[in-house]
């Protein structure tokens, strides 16, 4: 059996993968931009962290390994000044989001690198349907041993990362029902899911790749679209479920959130099999309805996630305090409890302005920096042909409003 090195790297460490959309911003749709984009920050000191992704209608930021996720923060701010600057420059906008509101799969290019040109053939139409966006956050870890020892501790908190991240609610112009629809491209992969729950150290997760290898279901970890998996070359554990934030705040508060989860998990003890039989529940339930999801606790206690979460978070305090990352993390908490989601402000959005367009014009100027895009109301007659009127999460504080008369959003978004 072949041995996979893992390359140790210091604990707590982390680092942000964040794929982003490229935005005409005439028609507000996906515009086939990457190539431009990537000739323009040629020359930038940035150049060699920002790669193509899958169709040319994305971009992927890739931070550097950080201590602390202040210094990610103040690093993701330098990114984002830069890639919009060059994105300026080529006449095209940038927007977070997990999905886009109103794009075509069938109009999306694939980009023309031998890996993506491989799934295109190998995938056929799902590798199109691929162009959503998504934040991975890897965790340092010190051996082989320790990564596999972290991914059984996390696998029980994929929902909470999946509620906490959401920001695809809508898909090929419609309201999917789900907080996070962005998922449901990604589980159309036959290697998509959860590491095997018999896996419990590095040896296991050795000979199980070896044993799909052999019967030719995959070559590499590359091939395994698992929620959460080792990364060896980097020596991390990479959780893979977070849509991409609408802004880089709420992307580094998600990321101190995962660093301060794994100190207080590696402390803890395996989570045991009952989490593995409500797993796939659990998972659907974030991705539907967020953080009013039901979740069920390894030892089989039902409750509201977002009870689970109050709770989770009076849990991880006195870690956050121990690491200095207390105010990012009160500030996620208290910005989740009080709005909620990204999927639940882009529907806000959408019940304001009565037009898909206009809320991707929103998603762009939140990605700027600009909370409050400044955009009013549409006309009546902008209301498209195929209108929202569901959502996935309760909002009593968003009554349905008439024609061109202004809705109460949340107060701030991140």
């Amino acid at each position: 059996m072949e041995q996979i090195p893992f390359i140790s790297s210091a604990p707590n460490t982390l680092g942000i993968e964040l794929e982003l959309q490229l935005i005409d911003p005439r028609s507000f749709d996906l515009t086939a931009a990457s190539d431009e984009l990537l000739a323009q920050m040629a020359n930038h000191p940035i150049a060699d962290r920002v790669k193509p992704e899958i169709t040319r209608s994305m971009i992927e930021l890739n931070s550097s390994v950080h201590e602390h996720p202040m210094g990610l923060l103040a690093e993701m701010r330098e990114m984002r000044d830069a890639l919009i600057e060059a994105a300026d420059a080529v006449g095209v906008s940038v927007a977070g989001g997990g999905a886009h509101p109103f794009m075509r799969w069938q109009e999306r290019s694939i980009s023309d690198t031998p890996r993506f040109q491989y799934l295109a053939e190998m995938y056929g139409y799902l590798a199109r349907q691929f162009t959503v966006f998504g934040q991975h956050i890897h965790l340092g870890v010190k051996s082989g041993d320790d990564s596999i020892k972290l991914l059984r501790r996390l696998s029980p908190y994929v929902p909470h990362f999946i509620a906490l991240s959401a920001s695809s609610p809508y898909c090929e112009g419609v309201d999917t029902l789900f907080s996070c629809s962005r998922l449901n491209a990604v589980n159309s992969f036959p290697l998509a899911g959860h590491m095997p729950p018999e896996v419990k150290d590095w040896y296991q997760f050795e000979a199980h790749l070896a044993q799909l290898r052999a019967y030719g279901l995959a070559e590499s970890i590359k091939d395994l679209y698992w929620d959460i998996r080792p990364k060896p070359e980097f020596g991390t554990v990479e959780i893979r479920v977070c849509d991409t934030p609408l802004t880089v705040e709420r992307a580094c508060q998600i990321a101190a959130f995962a660093q301060a989860l794994a100190v207080l998990l590696m402390r803890e003890g395996d989570p045991g099999d009952g989490a593995w039989l409500s797993y796939r529940s659990n998972h659907f339930q974030a991705c539907r309805f967020g953080l009013q999801g039901s979740y069920v606790t390894p030892d089989g206690q039902r409750l509201r996630l977002m009870d689970h979460l109050r709770n989770l978070f009076q849990r991880l305090m006195p870690v956050a305090e121990e690491l200095g990352t207390g105010d990012m993390i009160a500030a996620l908490r208290d910005e989740s409890m009080r709005s909620g989601n990204d999927s639940r402000w882009l529907r806000s959005q959408f019940h304001r302005l009565r037009d898909l367009p206009l809320v991707v014009e929103a998603m762009s100027s939140a990605w700027r920096g600009i909370a409050s895009p400044g955009v009013g109301p549409a006309e009546p007659t902008a209301v498209l042909r195929r209108r929202i009127r569901a959502t996935s999460e309760p909002m009593s504080s968003l009554p349905a409003s008439e024609p061109g008369v202004s809705v109460p959003i949340p107060e701030r978004l991140h």
